[in-house]
């Protein structure tokens, strides 16, 4: 009578750390990896232990709980596990880089069929690792069953936990205890195990929720799991937990729901390749569904193909939801791009806007024209390219997002490096001509001094980069209709998006003489582009904060002495021979470079799901955590969740507008309140599930839960102190 990992044997096929394809390494193997990384030791604790006595070690307490035996002679035990705080173990199939408990029950005497139930676990991420175990205090429930129930029995449990944080520690146990019919244990034992039993995963008769059907399926992103889940109530960010023999790792799940979300199509890819020939269709997996406190269970034969909605049907189509919806929706990225001209994040552009206006002072119409056509091109074209990749990613099963390019360092670089040169620019440290064929053909002046259609364009594209990490009232909405459907509509609505930023543009392309009546270019020019500089300078080192927030303050003040030898390179070259010109190209050159790669260079901090809260607002946050959510709220708390990210601008004005308001500060620091951030700076596979589960692609995201608001109360993209505070009472269950 033995039980080791729940399925009867040690993972012996899960992939090696590090590396998610090719080879599989057995368990000694990838314990071995882990121990050089972190330098991790065992940890071998005494086995003298009794009942009365818990197993105390770093980073977790074990001690065994007895619950009674009925008299029938089932008796009910429980392995509490209570961890401290950062610390983590594993369920029954961990994930890729961990160990399940093994638990081994051989020298019991007069019980039979001891089983171990499984409280639904979480995802974790672990050394860049997808794990899958629990945190906090958690209870195994232990269910055994007397063979003569006339008899006493003996419990003998012998085995190992696994526990980790920054290192890692095997717990070995050794319990036991004798059990008679009829005789209950005591009383808060008993409740402790009752509550854990209530977490088991159910046949979906009392959660309310099915699996329809799974399927083995190719994709572009390689093989995977596609499997179609209804429930009674609509899924909030339904995962799906999947086991096999032999024993395979999957990525966490992309989801598509139907119109009224009680209907998902969970799509799960391999962590490794099949062997060749190898499928999975025609075997039956074990899959746990998943969703906020939810929590089922089934096995299911795996078919050959993609599900399409198994027997819930309703599907929309992932080609589009209608024409009628469809303008509706394409109305509404209009408007939503229109707005986004007015967000903060826009702004820095303005110096761009008001040299270009101010140049075309005393010009002729047409100039005029052009010139603002070309910078509407710019966005527009910009837009059809964030498209482009937001397709091509959505189709190899990655996450999109609106603004997710502000999550990577390199792009961070980019920004700064072109921030820098249009400021430089402006100031007048250099000017960069264009052929002279090329200029006369466009009608130009040169780059440096804005005047083609080339520097044009290139403003409206920059303007659309700028504006990627501001979400405006109607853009979200309709970025995550797009992105929850098909290319057409990612296009469509991409393309009305820019529509809607160019509008300013194409009216004064619609109206040229405004422009033409203002005064001609002269010394005023002057001052006025030095001035305008300040807020590029401004954002660039904005950018600057951020990119110290994803690869640490050394990195970023090196990009920071790049971009000092720069403008110092290109201010010295200013007028210069043509030799001396080529050089100081070439050493621009070279700089920039090596600000690309430092970025490659520097070590990052913690990942998002191990670091602490960041402060904002001057609250006490905790981390994010969707189970956590729903505990708090089960004992009765309002959780207000914010997702924001370093880069987010939107997310800074409500931080410092809305929530460091003194009446909002003082609600969100009540005792009945727990302030919870997710801190999306950085990519975090657990907060983009979701936001995509409430069809979420862009920042700010906000939502509070409460006794009267299990499923979650979401407020708009840009917040207000009344909104918010009607929200909390509301949550709570109190009138306004």
């Amino acid at each position: 009578m033995k039980l080791l990992s729940g399925a009867g044997r040690p993972p012996a096929t899960r992939p090696a750390p590090g590396r998610r394809e090719g080879r599989v390494w057995p368990s000694w193997a990838v314990a071995l990896a882990l121990s050089a990384l972190l330098g991790c030791v065992s940890s071998l604790v005494p086995q003298a232990a009794t009942a009365a006595e818990p197993v105390v070690s770093p980073g977790a307490t074990v001690r065994l709980l007895e619950g009674g035996a009925d008299t029938s002679g089932t008796a009910r035990f429980g392995l509490e596990i209570d961890l401290e705080p950062g610390w983590k173990t594993y369920w029954r199939s961990p994930g890729e880089g961990g160990f399940p408990p093994e638990i081994d029950f051989t020298g019991s005497t007069n019980l039979t069929d001891a089983t171990v139930l499984w409280p639904a676990p979480h995802r974790q991420t672990f050394l860049g690792f997808e794990t899958i175990g629990y945190g906090g205090k958690l209870v195994l429930p232990i269910d055994a069953r007397l063979a003569d129930p006339a008899a006493p029995a003996r419990l003998d449990l012998k085995g190992a936990l696994y526990v980790c944080s920054d290192i890692c520690t095997r717990v070995d146990i050794a319990f036991d205890a004798v059990v008679r019919a009829g005789v209950a244990g005591e009383p808060s034992a008993a409740e402790r195990i009752a509550a854990f039993r209530s977490k088991v995963p159910d046949d979906g008769a009392a959660s309310g929720m099915a699996i329809a059907g799974a399927g083995f399926v190719q994709t572009p992103a390689g093989p995977a799991l596609q499997a179609v889940a209804t429930a009674r109530d609509a899924f909030r960010a339904p995962d799906l937990l999947v086991e096999t023999d032999p024993p395979l790792a999957f990525g966490a799940p992309q989801a598509r729901f139907a119109d009224d979300r009680r209907r998902v199509e969970l799509t799960l890819l391999l962590a490794q390749p099949l062997p060749a020939g190898a499928t999975l269709a025609g075997t039956s997996a074990r899959l746990t569904l998943l969703d906020g406190e939810r929590a089922m269970e089934a096995r299911e034969p795996i078919s050959d193909g993609p599900m399409v909605g198994g027997d819930a049907g309703g599907w929309q189509p992932e080609g589009g939801p209608g024409l009628v919806a469809l303008a509706g929706m394409l109305a509404t990225a209009l408007l939503g791009g229109l707005i986004l001209n007015l967000m903060p994040c826009v702004l820095p552009v303005l110096s761009l806007k008001l040299i270009s206006v101010a140049r075309h002072g005393g010009t002729a119409p047409r100039e005029v024209r052009l010139g603002f056509l070309a910078s509407a091109a710019g966005i527009l074209a910009s837009f059809l390219v964030l498209a482009t990749a937001m397709a091509g990613l959505k189709a190899a099963g990655a996450a999109v997002g609106w603004g997710i390019q502000f999550q990577q360092p390199l792009f961070l670089v980019l920004l700064v490096l072109l921030l820098t040169l249009f400021a430089l620019n402006l100031l007048g440290a250099f000017e960069i001509p264009l052929p002279r064929r090329l200029a006369d053909l466009i009608g130009g002046r040169g780059f440096g001094a804005g005047g083609s259609l080339a520097g044009h364009f290139a403003t409206g594209a920059f303007a659309t980069l700028l504006a990627t990490p501001c979400s405006a009232p109607f853009l979200g909405t309709a970025v995550g209709f797009a992105l929850a459907r098909g290319p057409v509509e990612i296009y469509a609505v991409f393309a009305a998006l820019g529509l809607g930023l160019a509008l300013p543009y194409l009216l004064v392309a619609a109206l040229p003489r405004l422009a033409a009546r203002l005064p001609k270019p002269g010394r005023w020019m002057l001052a006025l582009r030095r001035l305008l500089s300040v807020p590029l300078a401004l954002t660039a080192a904005w950018l600057l904060s951020v990119l110290a927030a994803q690869v640490g303050s050394a990195a970023a003040f090196l990009v920071v002495a790049l971009m000092v030898a720069l403008a110092l390179t290109l201010w010295g070259a200013g007028g210069g021979q043509a030799r001396s010109g080529r050089l100081a190209a070439l050493t621009v050159a070279a700089l920039a470079a090596a600000a690309f790669l430092t970025p490659l260079a520097a070590s990052r901090g913690p990942a998002a799901a191990d670091a602490a809260p960041r402060a904002a607002a001057g609250l006490d946050w905790v981390r994010f955590d969707t189970g956590e959510i729903g505990r708090r709220v089960g004992a009765g708390e309002v959780v207000f969740v914010d997702v924001t990210a370093d880069w987010c601008i939107t997310c800074k004005v409500n931080e410092r507008v809305v929530l460091a308001d003194a009446a909002v500060g003082r609600r969100l620091a009540a005792g009945d309140v727990t302030p919870m951030l997710a801190d999306w700076t950085r990519p975090d596979p657990a907060i983009t599930a979701y936001l995509q589960g409430f069809g979420r692609y862009g920042i700010p995201f906000t939502a509070v839960y409460g006794p009267a608001a299990p499923d979650g109360i979401v407020l708009p993209e840009l917040l207000t102190k009344e909104r918010v505070l009607e929200a909390l009472d509301a949550a709570a269950g109190r009138p306004s």
